[in-house]
Order: C-alpha cells, then sequence, then structure tokens
C-alpha cells in the first residue's frame, strides 16, 4: 500500500510540523534558562538593583520568546493550511 497524492503531503506536513515546532522549541527554553541563571546570579551579587535586573530578564525573555512563538506559527500553518 503507497501513500500518494494528497495523503503524502499531509504526511509530510505533520512531519514538518513537528520538527519545526520540536526544534523551534529548544533555543527559546537553552536561552531563557540561561537568563534566568545569569539574572539570579546578579541579583545575588547586588540584591538592591533586583527590580531592574527582573524587568530587564522579562523584556530578555520575551523577545528569546517569539523565535519559539515563530515555529509554532509556522507548525500551526503546515497542520491547518496545508
Amino acid at each position: 500500500m503507497e501513500i500518494m497524492g494528497a495523503d503524502l503531503v499531509k504526511a509530510c506536513a505533520c512531519l514538518g510540523a513537528g520538527i519545526s515546532m520540536g526544534l523551534g522549541a529548544i533555543g527559546p527554553g537553552v536561552g531563557e534558562g540561561f537568563a534566568a541563571g545569569k539574572a539570579c546570579e546578579a541579583i545575588g551579587r547586588n540584591p538592591q538593583e533586583a527590580g531592574l535586573l527582573t524587568r530587564t530578564m522579562l523584556v530578555g525573555q520575551a523577545v528569546s520568546e517569539s523565535t519559539g512563538i515563530y515555529s509554532l506559527v509556522i507548525s500551526l500553518l503546515l497542520l491547518f493550511v496545508v
């Protein structure tokens, strides 16, 4: 039994969506964890600046998360449009 035509396209789109989301979530996860760890170290060294450091860390994490959101959008397009 062969998979041909529209079924092959749908199977490849589902596979591509899984790969896109899987690889697209690695970078933001590592980047946000690294940023949070460094912010904790900085707060430990200078507790008076905790508010500024936390704000800066959250802005950086939001920027980092945008790549994960882009991969989610691509995955959803592959699943529901193709």
